[in-house]
Order: structure tokens, then C-alpha cells, then sequence
């Protein structure tokens, strides 16, 4: 069964077009990544799969529930992490987890998940007083209590050290072991690169790419870029390099040429380079997941579907 299903989904405020025809399906178990530029309709779109807004169109299946019509059976399957949560300063961590536990009618053990989440020591101090990193997992553990079949979190890491979004990193690789399906939406590359299965890029309200991280790569020919530093250079040794088999595109840089290479084994390229002119140095970049985001959300780019 799969874990969400949008179908159609679409959304309109007057004549904006938040989200437009939107199809999606997460698989139970998987860790996905939701990403888009800010106003892409990221957080519509979870607002409308958690039953805040009403779609204008289209269906949202969570868990096998009907979003709208058993919006409460979804609630009390799924944990949220929302962008814009808040904290009670005057309320200690204990008593938030143990307020929450009564509002979810759970029987969780508070000062087990705040040991869970890495706050334990802190469970009798004000909220007021923690950082920024321990209101986060305070409020991913009121997310985790009813042992949660999906979670859904928006930006999980803003504001974080490298530490603290590490630490949230490992937290949501927990819970996924455990079985949960997570679903989130984040502007941190390069979290959502080290921990998602597959990721979605929205832009304009429109699905542009949907695969692994390998997989977009691979599609957009943007995978690995070479760059070699060659004993004699000419603009006939040039030309004789972008013919090398497995070399895309080729250009000077000054004192390197850039190439962009396909699918054949970059050494096999190499060593067809250094027949033609001795290879000095060399170096592989593989593209990151922000290179990719840019270039699925330029606007020069065809909505993939």
C-alpha cells in the first residue's frame, strides 16, 4: 500500500495557482524528500494532505484514508513537524510530552521519548531556555508519540548548527528503521541528499523530476564533471578530447579543460585522453542535489511528468 497518493491535486487562492494538477505516490517505508523554491506550493500541498486547506481538485489518499473525509483516522496514523511550530516557555519538556500524551490519548512514557530524542537531561527545564536544536526535537518527540506510521515534516533542519541538523538527521533515519515513512519538505540540500530514498522537486505548483538522486543525475546528463590538466594543449587536441567515447561536452578553462561526461567508466576516458596528450592532473566533481534543484527549477525547463 502506498503511504500517500495525490492524484490530480490542485489548488487555487482566487486567480493564483498554488498547486496545479500534482500527481504523486510515496511508498510505505520510504524517506522522501519534497523540495521547490519558496511559493512552489510545498507547504499547500501539506496543508491540504493534513486537511488544514481543501484541494480546488483532485484527491489525497494517507495511509489508505481519504484525506478529507477520514481526516481524523490520517491524524491519528501520522506525526507533523511543522515550519511554524511553538513551544510553551513557561512548560518544562516533561510537561509538554506528558500535555501531548493526554490530547493524543496515548500511553507513551514522556521521559522515555525525551531520552528518545535526545533531551532527557533537559526533560525539567523551561522550554523557554532551550536552544533552538533541542525546541526541535521536542517538538519532533510530541510528533513521535502513538508510534506514528508516517511522519511529515516542513524544513526539520531551519535554523540548525551542522551539529543539531546531524542529530536530526539521525533521529529521522531512527524512526525510518523502525518502520515509519518519512515524508519531508526541506531547503537544505544537502540533509535531503545524505537521508532520501527518492525526492519530488515542485516548481510553480508543477511536478518537475521525481526519482532518486542518482536517478535525476542520470536523467539530466549532470552526473559527474571531469576536469584534467594535460601536458600540451592546442585547440586540435581540444577538439580531439570532445571526441573521446563517453565525453559529452568539452571546454577550456584556462589551465584545465571541463568535461562532461556520459555514461562510460571516467577512467576507460582517461586513459583514451592520455594517448592523445599526456594527463597531468585530474579531478571528478559529482553533481549535488542543489546543482540538480537548479537546474529542474530554471525556468527554461519543460514540466516533466
Amino acid at each position: 500500500m502506498a503511504a500517500i497518493e495525490l492524484d490530480g491535486l490542485t489548488k487555487h487562492f482566487g486567480d493564483v495557482v498554488a498547486v496545479d494538477d500534482l500527481d504523486l505516490t510515496v511508498e510505505e517505508g520510504e524517506i522522501f524528500g519534497f523540495l521547490g523554491p519558496n511559493g512552489a506550493g510545498k507547504s499547500t500541498t501539506i496543508d491540504i494532505m493534513l486537511d488544514f486547506i481543501r484541494p480546488t481538485a483532485g484527491s489525497v489518499r494517507i495511509l489508505g484514508y481519504d484525506a478529507q473525509t477520514e481526516s481524523l483516522d490520517v491524524r491519528q496514523r501520522t506525526g507533523v513537524l511543522p515550519d511554524a511550530y511553538h513551544v510553551y516557555d513557561r512548560l518544562t519538556g516533561r510537561q509538554h510530552l506528558e500535555f501531548a500524551t493526554e490530547l493524543k490519548s496515548v500511553d507513551d512514557d514522556p521521559m522515555a521519548m525525551l531520552e528518545r530524542v535526545g533531551i532527557a537531561d533537559a526533560a525539567d527545564r523551561k522550554a523557554g531556555g532551550y536552544s533552538k536544536g533541542m525546541k526541535q526535537r521536542l517538538v519532533m518527540g510530541i510528533a513521535l508519540l502513538g508510534e506514528p506510521e508516517l511522519l511529515i515534516l516542513d524544513e526539520p533542519s531551519t535554523g540548525l548548527d551542522p551539529n543539531g541538523a546531524k542529530e536530526m538527521r539521525d533521529i529521522i533515519k531512527a524512526e525510518n528503521d523502525r518502520g515509519t515513512t518519512i515524508f519531508f519538505s526541506s531547503h537544505v540540500m544537502e540533509q535531503v541528499e545524505a537521508v532520501c530514498d527518492r525526492v519530488a522537486i515542485i516548481n510553480r505548483g508543477q511536478l518537475v523530476a521525481v526519482d532518486s538522486v542518482q536517478g535525476l543525475r542520470a536523467t539530466t546528463g549532470a552526473g559527474e564533471t571531469l576536469y584534467v590538466e594535460v601536458e600540451m594543449y592546442s585547440d586540435d587536441v581540444l577538439e580531439a578530447i570532445a571526441g573521446v567515447d563517453g565525453v559529452e561536452h568539452a571546454v577550456n578553462e584556462g589551465d584545465r579543460i571541463r568535461l562532461t561526461l556520459g555514461e562510460r567508466s571516467k577512467f576507460r576516458v582517461l586513459s583514451d585522453i592520455d594517448e592523445i596528450t599526456a594527463v597531468e592532473e585530474f579531478s571528478v566533481v559529482t553533481s549535488s542535489l542543489g546543482d540538480l534543484f537548479i537546474h529542474y527549477t530554471n525556468d527554461e525547463q519543460e514540466v516533466r511528468r
